[in-house]
């Protein structure tokens, strides 16, 4: 709690945008697409450096308070909280789903978030699953 008020605001806004985020993913799916940005649209994989440091804290305030929730914050809520959180700073962002095969051969998936060249979210298993849909939402050319 010895946080600066800065981001004690930040982290308080990363667990409404991961409350919320759980319950869009109670939705079916065909429900929530529209949200999710132009389909099979990637954004560019540049930022504008001012950028960087929004990103990447955004990136820390959706990790950190992901392990503090009561309800589920896996991937795919973290990166509907992250994607919320850049929008509302005019962001670009591209949300991947993927799938893959677990060690017994079930049919497992991923969802992470990019903005630029930076990874906000689900960073670290993504090299495991093959992309079966994107979602870009581009701020500087129009909204999504």
């Amino acid at each position: 709690m010895a946080w600066p008020a800065e981001k004690k605001r930040l982290m308080l806004e990363a667990l409404v945008y991961l409350a919320w985020a759980r319950i869009m993913k109670l939705l079916p799916f065909s429900r929530l697409a529209p949200s999710l940005g132009r389909p099979m649209k990637e954004t560019a994989n540049v930022h504008d450096l001012m950028q960087e440091r929004s990103i990447r804290r955004i990136s820390e305030a959706v990790r950190v308070m992901s392990r503090h929730t009561f309800w589920e914050s896996q991937c795919l809520v973290q990166a509907l909280a992250a994607k919320k959180m850049l929008e509302r700073r005019h962001m670009d962002s591209t949300l991947y789903l993927g799938t893959a095969r677990d060690e017994r051969g079930n049919l497992i998936a991923h969802a992470w978030l990019r903005s630029g060249p930076i990874y906000v979210t689900g960073a670290g298993e993504r090299h495991r699953f093959t992309t079966v849909a994107a979602f870009g939402t581009d701020h500087s050319n129009r909204k999504d």
